[in-house]
């Protein structure tokens, strides 16, 4: 388990390694070109040190013929997150400024890495036991979670902390949208937050939301009894077109950790299946959620 500027300096670097080696440049070469020292390219392979992004648009700029746009896309994003704290690049840069670059003074380094993680991601895989996953939130279920969490913020921390939120849901209507497959324990469904108005409205908005063609929300019954999902909350981002750079995000009270080692993802990943087969179908949690939020 790493924190995740490391692991998207690992995983960055393998993937600039091995589009330098389909152009056959060696690393003397393709530094040449740039007009670096070879030990740059080295450490920047080898996930040693932080890169800028202007440094990942040049190599993609030296590698061109062998990179596709939609690669370029995705590693000029994925190099906001490999930089970490200090590295001087921007936040998923090569697609301008990001919204939430204007909360860098409010954000910690590790959600901002989970957002951008989030924004450039095709599918993510949820399993949540306690809250309504953030993406499908109302704004009144978002500040009452917020305010229960982080009990004693000044009211324009919170008004902040609920953009941030609520501006993370674009990716649900973007182009292409993010594709969303959430299991919610019932005890989501269940547990008043921020009471019974705010509570039939959040549930309201489950049903509307789960419509989205990309979007597929179940629900996991209180008689499954035990599950796998008990050991706690995940998600799994998995991107396009670049092999290998799924990520399970595990979060906690003070940090967040990526797992990003094969059998930690095939483990996961096959947890996650089986949690969704012992859910109820969508219909059926659409139709549980409705009378929920008719009851409330």
């Amino acid at each position: 388990m790493q924190h995740g500027p490391a692991v998207r300096r690992r995983k960055l670097g393998e993937e600039l390694r091995a589009l330098r080696d389909r152009t056959g440049l060696t690393s003397g070469e393709a530094a040449r070109i740039a007009g670096w020292h070879q030990s740059k390219i080295s450490r920047i392979e080898t996930g040693r040190s932080g890169v800028k992004p202007e440094d990942i648009r040049l190599l993609l700029d030296v590698y061109g013929k062998v990179v596709s746009p939609e690669q370029r896309a995705l590693l000029e994003a994925l190099s906001a997150s490999a930089a970490g704290p200090g590295a001087g690049g921007g936040e998923a840069a090569g697609r301008g400024r990001q919204w939430w670059h204007d909360y860098r003074g409010l954000l910690p380094q590790e959600y901002r890495d989970f957002i951008s993680l989030e924004a450039s991601a095709r599918s993510a895989r949820t399993v949540e036991l306690s809250v309504v996953p953030g993406l499908l939130q109302t704004p009144e279920y978002a500040r009452a979670v917020t305010r229960a969490a982080l009990g004693g913020l000044p009211e324009p921390k919170v008004d902040a902390l609920v953009d941030v939120r609520l501006a993370r849901q674009s990716v649900l209507r973007a182009d292409p949208p993010l594709e969303l497959s959430a299991v919610l324990d019932e005890a989501v469904l269940r547990r008043q937050i921020g009471g019974p108005g705010v509570m039939a409205a959040q549930l309201r908005h489950l049903v509307q939301v789960a419509r989205l063609p990309q979007v597929r929300l179940q629900v996991l019954p209180f008689s499954v009894g035990g599950h796998l999902g008990l050991t706690g909350p995940f998600v799994i981002f998995s991107f396009p077109n670049i092999a290998d750079l799924d990520v399970v995000v595990l979060d906690h009270l003070t940090s967040s950790l990526y797992l990003e080692r094969k059998e930690d993802l095939e483990a996961y990943s096959a947890a996650f299946r089986t949690i969704q087969a012992h859910a109820l179908p969508p219909q059926d949690s659409s139709d549980l959620i409705s009378s929920l939020a008719d009851d409330a």
